[in-house]
């Protein structure tokens, strides 16, 4: 199965927050599917549907070394974050061949539409709370590096655009 191109920074779909998810169809199963793929085929841990371009609150997380275990969530929300935190690596096939340290929660509680359309409630941690919060964010129209101080945030991008510079060459 192909999936749709990552949009590239700084496309509008990244900067605006996602639109909600009124009941789970179909399409909105067929969507999961494809953002499954792409995630795979990064590989990463999570994918936010902005991310290929499409501006609906759909998500999906898959953190387990074994893979196959993918979370498929609609309209996300944070119940509760844990006091301790975090540090991780992230980065966004958007902004490709950049990584950050960005400091999360060790754990949170997450409220989201199902597969099958329940609302559910799952404690995710390490790697998957990480990996939730990342695109939770993106849902909002927010990048990793917003989470950075803005000279950090200015050197991140400047790194992008050249290594971006170099691969059209």
């Amino acid at each position: 199965m192909m999936h749709r191109a990552y949009v590239p920074w700084p496309h509008p779909v990244l900067r605006t927050p996602a639109q909600p998810v009124a009941a789970i169809t179909d399409d909105i199963r067929a969507l999961w599917d494809e953002m499954i793929v792409a995630m795979d085929t990064m590989p990463g841990v999570g994918l936010a549907a902005p991310q290929l371009g499409v501006g609906l609150a759909l998500a999906v997380v898959d953190a387990s070394s074994a893979r196959g275990q993918a979370v498929r969530m609609a309209n996300p929300e944070i119940l509760h974050s844990s006091v301790e935190f975090r540090d991780h690596e992230e980065g966004s096939p958007n902004l490709p061949g950049v990584w950050a340290r960005i400091s999360r929660p060790r754990a949170v509680t997450v409220r989201f539409l199902n597969a099958v359309g329940e609302v559910e409630e799952r404690d995710f941690v390490g790697l998957w709370a990480t990996s939730v919060q990342h695109q939770i964010d993106h849902l909002a129209g927010r990048m990793f590096f917003d989470r950075m101080t803005k000279v950090r945030r200015d050197m991140l991008i400047k790194k992008a655009h050249k290594i971006a510079a170099k691969a059209a060459i």
